[in-house]
């Protein structure tokens, strides 16, 4: 490539970065979260965390500059009876706190502890919202130094309306705004990118690199980009002649199927995505039929699971009636969809997991809402000809939102196995 690799990946200055994300969390803090609030029955939240141990809900809620917590820190939530949402910041004073949260805290005047019980006295909410969970780890991040701490502090009276904000914790970290989706399709431009590069002779010489080599090159250009990768990334082949899907650390030869998966964090956002490519071979003008006909057969099975996505209906409903229907289609299938946003393995309806074909308890018992993203993540098998009638699996994976419009992809070409030429 002529230019570098920023201006081809269309990498945002830092500044830019900082100002779209402290944008979304003022939209978020100002429209979204009194809907949640209101939605969950919640009057009012609190969420402590300490310096380097900070719970992940804390995390979204600050804007990037503040990075991390400092020594105790707290936000408190309140929302009035007509509506109207405080955000408060019950911490140490910060100029980047400032522009989203008003200083309650006076450490001059009162001990934390006690601004955390003046207010709480003050607001005498109905329900006090705290992030544990037993089965969400995300909405579990208040440690239980803090807990025992703050019920200490509140007195029986208080203490009595502490509720877990489980829902209120998924419900924001799951929910996107239409100005995130819209970023979410450049952002997932860059993992696309990224692939097709990697797949390419840019990177492979057939015969000589390995598919761990071409795994380095994705995390070098991903951190050359500054961004990093939520997992390691994953490239592996399939081959004639051997019953291993997911080949791993191999050279890379004429007539081999790869596949990657890959995800990166850019904007605040995580991508996931699994894809396809294919080694001509030297008589080879293009992909052997027998396996853009797998490749057509997964991508059919993606529209099955997409037509399933229905506001109310369960992970585990989803994963059901998607495999069911699969079957009277004779595809042989398996699904393993998981939320994404925030975080790469996100919260939400869990749809189905890689050793679980069956219902999830509690995490697939959660419904689907409007404005979320999912790594539509699933496989396939056919037996291709070409191959000798070997058993070929096609992995899948790609990051999608689901609005009112239904399934969105945010990028062309899951119907595309790469060509990589000799």
């Amino acid at each position: 490539m002529e230019n570098t690799i920023k201006e081809s990946m269309k990498i945002l200055p830092l500044k830019e970065q900082y100002i779209i994300m402290e944008t979304w969390l003022k939209e978020r803090l100002d429209n979204l979260l009194p809907s949640l609030m209101k939605r969950e029955g919640i009057d009012m939240w609190i969420i402590l965390a300490r310096e380097y141990n900070e719970d992940p809900i804390f995390l979204s809620l600050i804007p990037p500059l503040q990075r991390t917590a400092s020594r105790l820190s707290c936000l408190m939530f309140y929302l009035d009876s007509k509506g109207e949402l405080e955000c408060l910041n019950l911490g140490r004073p910060s100029p980047y706190l400032l522009k989203f949260y008003c200083q309650k805290w006076d450490s001059k005047q009162e001990n934390q502890w006690d601004c955390i019980k003046r207010l709480v006295e003050e607001k005498n909410p109905n329900k006090i919202a705290i992030n544990v969970s037993q089965n969400f780890a995300l909405a579990d991040g208040l440690t239980k130094g803090l807990f025992d701490e703050l019920v200490k502090v509140l007195g029986e009276k208080n203490t009595s309306k502490l509720v877990s904000a489980e829902k209120l914790c998924i419900g924001w970290l799951e929910t996107r705004t239409e100005s995130e989706i819209e970023m979410y399709r450049q952002i997932y431009h860059v993992a696309i990118r990224i692939i097709e590069e990697a797949f390419s002779n840019k990177v492979i010489e057939v015969g000589r690199t390995t598919t761990r080599e071409v795994e380095w090159w994705m995390m070098e250009r991903i951190n050359d980009l500054g961004l990093k990768s939520w997992f390691t990334p994953t490239v592996d082949l399939q081959r004639r002649g051997e019953n291993d899907s997911r080949l791993s650390n191999q050279v890379i030869l004429e007539g081999d199927l790869l596949h990657c998966d890959v995800g990166l964090e850019y904007l605040g956002l995580s991508t996931d995505t699994q894809r396809l490519a294919y080694v001509l071979k030297a008589d080879e003008k293009d992909v052997p039929q027998g396996l853009q006909k797998a490749l057509t057969n997964c991508n059919q099975f993606q529209d099955i699971v997409a037509s399933n996505f229905t506001v109310g209906k369960t992970g585990n409903q989803i994963l059901l009636e998607s495999l069911q229907e699969a079957q009277e289609k004779n595809i042989k299938a398996m699904l393993y969809t998981h939320p994404i946003g925030t975080h790469g393995h996100g919260i939400g309806p869990t749809i189905g997991l890689w050793d679980q074909q069956h219902e999830v308890p509690i995490w697939g018992d959660y419904p689907l809402y409007h404005n979320t993203c999912y790594a539509l993540e699933l496989n396939t098998a056919v037996n291709v000809p070409e191959w000798g009638y070997q058993e070929v699996y096609v992995y899948l994976e790609e990051t999608v939102a689901f609005t009112e419009e239904g399934i969105i992809y945010l990028s062309e070409g899951r119907d595309q196995i790469i060509e990589i030429r000799n």
